[in-house]
């Protein structure tokens, strides 16, 4: 398959602000050029292709949530396991009644603090969402992303667009637009490929369906955050304290599916092997100088990922490109030091890196 990519970079905030406030007739060219590609990139959705695009998050791998044939090509793209849940991805709030019938005050407060942005709301689901999109349970994951491109792209092609990643399952989630081409190219229809992803993580997942809301997966919006909006509880899911893969044997294999992405597969891993070293700051330093030099001095090339102690929204940035960046450098063993879990954000990236590392933890 030849896969059409196309530059959107400079479909932005800040060239559509210039092309509105100032008139600016350079801004406007780009704008234009820009959208005529998204115009492109609709049709193939409308069609029931597959389009790679730009998020604040991660790329996401798009399809007509609402087609079973468009989804399906997703899980074949991928490589990815059929019973995993995916987000539904809508240009306009007021999309969401497409798709559930759940419009509690409390989620009219969410959507009012966090959309357009990394909030994810698990909603029950009205019976025109296919099965398919949503892993079979009765329940879809909703959101609306925060970025340019996105928002055109869905609002032109005038349906709900399924999006996982826009990876091969298991591999880092991508941040950039050549990690997409790296892992998709001749794979799916088409790539728009923006800028960096602003956030670096993917969308903090909540379940609304319970009586307390239970964040799933953890994000750059932390509980204090949701909390703070809805001026109320929200509990953590218990399966994200428990420090190994949820799909370590055939039995647990035949557990209760998972209600987000990410919840019951091993995601992330890199290329090479990884640990995660944790414990008091200056001990993890010299463990990680410890073990960098000792396995150097058996011949293997080994990189280190040491964020500073609480550069947690840099942390959540950069992470997965530099697994990807580790990757291309070709190391055989990556030594990561661990983010304090009692920050939110730094719980978040810690989810990840866990994952990434098939839970190897060495403690010092």
């Amino acid at each position: 398959m030849e896969t059409k990519i196309f530059d959107v970079s400079d479909l932005n905030k800040k060239t559509l602000e210039l092309s509105v406030v100032y008139d600016d007739e350079e801004a406007n060219a780009k704008v234009d050029a820009a959208l005529e590609k998204v115009d492109e990139a609709a049709e193939i959705l409308k069609n029931g292709g597959l389009v790679a695009f730009p998020t604040e998050t991660v790329y996401g791998l798009g399809a007509n949530a609402l087609d079973p044939k468009a989804v399906a090509k997703i899980y074949e793209a991928k490589g990815r396991p059929s019973d995993n849940p995916l987000i539904v991805h809508i240009s306009r709030a007021s999309d969401i009644g497409e798709l559930t019938p759940m419009l509690t005050p409390k989620i009219i407060k969410l959507i009012d603090h966090f959309w357009p942005g990394p909030l994810t709301m698990v909603l029950t689901k009205k019976d025109n969402v296919p099965d398919i999109t949503t892993g079979g349970l009765d329940t879809v994951a909703i959101r609306m992303p925060d970025d340019p491109a996105a928002l055109e792209l869905i609002k032109k092609a005038g349906c709900p667009v399924a999006a996982p990643s826009a990876n091969i399952s298991g591999r880092p989630s991508p941040t950039k637009g050549e990690h997409v081409v790296e892992d998709l190219n001749g794979k799916i229809d088409a790539i728009l490929v923006g800028g960096d992803c602003r956030v670096g993580i993917e969308s903090t997942v909540l379940d609304m369906t319970g009586e307390v809301p239970t964040i799933l997966r953890p994000g750059i919006l932390t509980a204090e955050d949701i909390q703070a909006a809805i001026g109320g509880k929200v509990e953590m899911d218990p399966a994200l304290y428990i420090n190994r893969p949820r799909d370590v044997s055939e039995e647990d294999s035949e557990g209760p599916a998972p209600k987000a992405p990410g919840m019951k597969y091993t995601h992330y891993a890199p290329k090479a092997d990884m640990t995660i070293i944790e414990g008091q700051r200056d001990r993890v330093k010299k463990e990680i100088e410890r073990l960098k030099g000792l396995n150097e001095n058996l011949g293997l090339k080994v990189g280190v990922i040491l964020f500073e102690e609480k550069a947690f929204i840099e942390a959540a940035h950069d992470f997965f490109a530099r697994l990807r960046d580790l990757d291309e450098e070709g190391v055989d063993l990556i030594l990561a030091g661990a983010l304090s879990e009692q920050d939110g954000v730094g719980f978040a990236v810690m989810n990840r890196m866990l994952k990434s590392a098939g839970y190897r933890i060495a403690k010092v």
